[in-house]
């Protein structure tokens, strides 16, 4: 008989699409339920305000009552009995980016500084939330009043600015001890309000910290109690700086398994059963992905189902997006890492052809 999974999350596609190709029956609570989610769920139920989703996920399980529970963002505090990830209690402590820096400071590992609110420039974070999108580089009290005017006057960071290349490591955990799977570089979208929210992602990231960065991620991964996968991002620049632990399913899934072809949700389950990789898996490709965004407002009329698998997180024919909004992922994958950006480019420009090039990423 197959594990039934209950998939839930603001976002859930990805981890979805792992655990069908797993062979588990799949159900999700998601924000989004795009026509790619169908694809992969038996049954899915949309929810608008993360308020809706705990409530949602106890609809679901009466329905359907899964063997188990997984969480992708938003959902990390589930508290079901048959929740299978890392438990709540572990998870808080990374879900606040001040703790996640006390956490860093108690291991040794480098990490950006925490600065005072009046000392500039200074990255500014919200502490919870995650993608990035409300992050900003502000050079002075009025940047930082700015910030509170647009996103409210929320518990926040201020870090150092440090330079480099925003990159993650994905790992598996089982408690105690931790195996990295493989190293990503992660494209932020670089311009605009959101410049700092992620995009994309390629498979693997490698420069001359590679090795450093995964002892660092096994290390960190360890340490951290977590229970199967979890993200170590990094800066990787002149120096290598710890960013952010994220205790779930990563948005570079998709990525990994493509370039290592390995089942990251068949991972996932083994090692919260206590059960690691006897090696690290190594990458037989590159693989790239990239988020477009609406260049306006706009509704979407052309059925993008026709291009997966070049595509995914595809929207239903007649959904209406506003300027900025994510509408599609596309990938690119190849032998060399200009392989794999060359073939995305060219599936970007069909996207584009289809949609009468309203894009933008």
């Amino acid at each position: 008989m197959r594990t039934k999974v209950l998939v839930a999350g603001f976002a859930t596609r990805h981890v979805v699409q792992s655990a069908y190709g797993a062979g588990c029956e799949v159900y999700a609570v998601d924000h989004f339920c795009d026509q790619d989610l169908s694809f992969y769920a038996r049954e899915s139920m949309r929810f608008d305000e993360l308020g809706e989703l705990f409530p949602a996920v106890g609809e679901m399980c009466a329905l359907h009552a899964p063997d188990i529970v997984v969480a992708t963002s938003g959902a990390e505090l589930l508290p079901y009995r048959d929740f299978c990830g890392t438990p709540p209690e572990k998870v808080q402590r990374f879900l606040d980016k001040l703790m996640t820096h006390r956490f860093f400071e108690e291991l040794g590992m480098p990490a950006p500084l925490l600065l005072p609110s009046d000392t500039f420039p200074a990255m500014l974070k919200p502490r919870t939330g995650s993608g990035g999108w409300r992050n900003r580089v502000i050079a002075s009290a009025a940047d930082r009043e700015a910030w509170i005017e647009q996103f409210g006057d929320i518990p926040a960071i201020a870090e150092e600015v440090v330079s480099g290349i925003p990159c993650s490591v994905c790992c598996v955990a089982d408690g105690t001890r931790a195996v990295a799977v493989a190293s990503n570089r992660q494209i932020l979208r670089g311009a605009g309000d959101a410049s700092f929210g992620f995009c994309g992602s390629v498979t693997p990231f490698r420069d001359r910290r590679h090795d450093q960065m995964i002892r660092s991620a096994e290390q960190i991964a360890a340490a951290s109690g977590c229970l199967g996968t979890l993200g170590i991002d990094f800066m990787a620049g002149d120096e290598l700086y710890a960013i952010e632990v994220n205790p779930r399913f990563q948005a570079t899934l998709d990525t990994i398994e493509i370039a290592t072809g390995i089942n990251l949700f068949s991972a996932h389950l083994a090692a919260c059963r206590g059960n690691l990789p006897c090696r690290r898996p190594s990458c037989r490709q590159v693989a790239a992905r990239k988020i477009l965004f609406a260049d306006r407002d706009m509704t979407v009329d052309a059925n993008l189902s026709r291009l997966s698998p070049l595509v995914s997180d595809i929207p239903w024919p007649g959904t209406a997006f506003e300027e900025g909004q994510a509408i599609i992922s596309v990938y690119g994958w190849g032998a060399t890492g200009q392989e794999a950006t060359d073939l995305l480019h060219k599936h970007i420009r069909t996207v584009r052809q289809y949609m009468g090039g309203r894009l933008y990423g």
